[in-house]
């Protein structure tokens, strides 16, 4: 498919700057003047294409994402207790039947809600959407959330094809603020994708930024509502030639209203694993 005949409109989208050490940003406040992250941003105003005339071409194994319209029962997207009883379950299924897994597990949610004029991770705020490029998981992450999670399946579930997928909604729609931006998966070539280590205060995990590259080619569902999903393919076990990583991130949308709603929304991550 030619993807520069799609609709599209035109967006900042901050990729990291070519560096020689390993990137690194801390998950927490440090001491004055010591800084949270040694990255350097890379701001490049590239199409970003409206994924909607795909329709169900859309495939995770291809671009790495899939829109879909999928309805919840789950009333209240803030209440613990009805996300676990009611929309955990949900998207359990969900994945099983998109993906052909015979297992899914969800393993955490986050729920991000834009505040304007406030630090991601700032304590007692919810968490604000991500507005640098990043793939969720590594070579080396992926695997080892697998063991951090499974415990003692852990080492004969990684033997056979496993994944991890993001599960992505608006809270509220339509979604006007902060969308999310997403890199056709087919369109990385080796080298883009850099390791980058994420601290926390008892442990180092590692996600990947992404360097610039011209092939990239980015979507976006304009417009979502409560009742769409994204799924993201954050990690895939296969080595064959389908999508394993899926870099994403939030934009803004230069075509909304200046006022408008602020960006409310809930991910859930998701252990895949195939009988294969």
């Amino acid at each position: 498919m030619n993807f520069d005949t799609l609709p599209h409109i035109t967006g900042e989208l901050t990729y990291l700057a070519k560096m020689d050490e390993k990137p690194h940003t801390y998950a927490y406040d440090l001491p004055p003047g010591q800084p949270r992250t040694n990255m350097l941003p890379d701001i490049r105003t590239l199409p970003i294409y409206d994924m909607r005339p795909l329709g169900d071409a859309m495939s995770l194994d291809r671009e790495g994402f899939q829109l879909i319209e999928a309805p919840t029962e789950a009333r209240d997207l803030y209440d613990e207790d009805e996300l676990r009883r009611v929309y955990y379950p949900e998207a359990e299924w969900l994945i099983a039947e998109t993906t052909g897994a015979n297992r899914v597990v969800v393993f955490d949610h986050t729920i991000r809600r834009r505040t304007l004029g406030v630090a991601d991770r700032t304590p007692g705020i919810p968490r604000q959407p991500v507005t640098r490029i990043h793939g969720d998981y590594t070579e080396l992450s992926g695997p080892q959330r697998v063991r951090d999670l499974m415990g003692a399946e852990a080492e004969e579930l990684l033997k056979h094809r496993y994944a991890i997928v993001n599960l992505w909604r608006p809270i509220k729609g339509p979604l006007l603020d902060a969308p999310l931006a997403l890199c056709h998966a087919g369109t990385i070539a080796d080298g883009d994708l850099v390791a980058q280590d994420l601290i926390y205060r008892d442990r180092t995990g590692e996600i990947y930024a992404l360097f610039y590259n011209e092939a990239h080619r980015w979507f976006y569902a304009p417009v979502m509502i409560r009742d769409e999903v994204l799924l993201l393919k954050c990690y895939d076990s296969m080595r064959d030639g389908r999508a394993r990583f899926m870099p994403h991130t939030s934009f803004d949308d230069p075509t909304t209203p200046v006022e408008k709603p602020p960006r409310e929304s809930i991910e859930l991550r998701t252990l895949v694993f195939f009988p294969d």
